[in-house]
């Protein structure tokens, strides 16, 4: 069985920016609730936020919108630096973050190009009235450690084991293997799935999308990250006309 390396997919010109995967996100995976005063000091915390930039003169301004997380990168600059080896690149893909190795010393985050990674400056706490929709499968990171998008890890590895139970093979694009962010996504502008396995939409949109006169990027390739994460870019016909004549 070739081993599967985890990737995803965001088609750009899908994104409304609504923030469904950021919510989704934030519940699945136990992150501590952002006040306004963490906000304030820039220490909220969120696995994957919604980037918004605007394009075009007054009056014909455009709102664009470009979901970021942890790319996954294949040569992730996070990893070298870590003197507790913290946060490595496993056989599948993935850049994991172990927290119990951890000690806080920042140096994956300052090194993070797509300032994917944040720090627990508190302890975290939930209302009364919020505890109990905490995830049981993912543990709740303690005061003083980095933390990052793990592609929702549990289900993977969830997903893995009820396939070996069945004697079944991992369902492609499945809402049990797809992280929270992906199931939430009202728009389906993100996929998620196996780049090694030819016959997974990834694969097969990243093969006809990095094509030479397709949509398919790297977000800061000139870098040399090799990110797991492939965006397409926003489609404009209006700027296409104008482009054209």
């Amino acid at each position: 069985m070739v081993t599967p390396s985890w990737g995803m997919v965001i088609d750009v010109d899908k994104c409304t920016g609504c923030q469904a995967c950021v919510v989704a996100c934030q519940s699945e995976n136990n992150i501590p609730i952002n006040e306004e005063g963490h906000f304030n000091q820039r220490r909220a915390i969120e696995w994957i936020r919604i980037e918004r930039y605007w394009e075009g003169e007054f009056p014909d301004v455009k709102a664009r919108f470009i979901p970021v997380l942890c790319q996954h990168c294949g040569d992730a600059p996070c990893e070298p630096v870590c003197p507790v080896f913290a946060t490595y690149h496993n056989p599948e893909g993935l850049n994991v973050q172990v927290y119990n190795r951890c000690v806080g010393t920042r140096f994956c985050s300052n090194n993070c190009p797509y300032h994917a990674r944040f720090f627990n400056f508190w302890e975290p706490a939930w209302p009364d009235t919020l505890k109990n929709q905490l995830n049981p499968d993912v543990t709740v990171r303690s005061r003083g450690i980095m933390e990052k998008c793990t592609f929702c890890i549990q289900r993977i590895q969830r997903s893995k084991r009820e396939s070996a139970r069945d004697g079944e093979d991992l369902e492609d694009g499945s809402r049990g293997l797809n992280p929270a962010c992906v199931n939430a996504c009202p728009t389906e502008t993100l996929f998620f799935g196996d780049f090694n396995d030819p016959d997974s939409k990834v694969s097969q949109m990243r093969d006809k999308e990095m094509a030479e006169e397709g949509r398919g990027y790297h977000m800061l390739e000139a870098l040399g990250t090799h990110p797991s994460v492939i965006y397409l870019k926003k489609v404009d016909k209006q700027a296409e006309e104008v482009a054209h004549g």
